[in-house]
């Protein structure tokens, strides 16, 4: 990672770990991904952004195998998706040979605009939805 992506990575990630992920957690309509904390086993709770197709669960990771909840996913990729306040649970798959600025097409244009500004290492995650 170069020196300019690493401050980007630094100052994004503590922004948002501070500031904007417990503001989003706590709104009643904001997409959360849950996960298994890799160490502790307890749930990590992460806003993201992201679109439901079929049976599956879209996302794109900014800072890809760098994010915390992609390093969680890795660890144990069964997950649980809030879309529109209702929780469903499923199994996490990290798609390193999907095109993610493509992706990013096809998913809510404010989160993939953001994604695009602050992210560095693009990954698509999809998460299959159970029943």
């Amino acid at each position: 990672m170069t020196s300019r992506a690493e401050r980007k990575y630094r100052v994004a990630t503590a922004l948002q770990r501070r500031v904007g992920n417990p503001l989003l957690r706590r709104m009643p309509f904001q997409t959360l991904l849950e996960t298994t904390g890799r160490v502790s086993g307890l749930p990590r709770t992460t806003p993201v952004g992201g679109r439901r197709v079929g049976d599956a669960f879209w996302l794109v990771s900014e800072f890809g195998e760098r994010s915390q909840y992609v390093r969680n996913i890795k660890a144990d990729p069964r997950v649980r998706v809030r879309v529109r306040g209702r929780w469903h649970t499923g199994t996490a798959h990290l798609m390193p040979d999907d095109d993610p600025v493509a992706r990013l097409r096809s998913l809510p244009r404010f989160n993939s605009a953001a994604v695009r500004a602050i992210g560095a290492e693009l990954l698509t995650v999809r998460v299959d939805l159970d029943g």
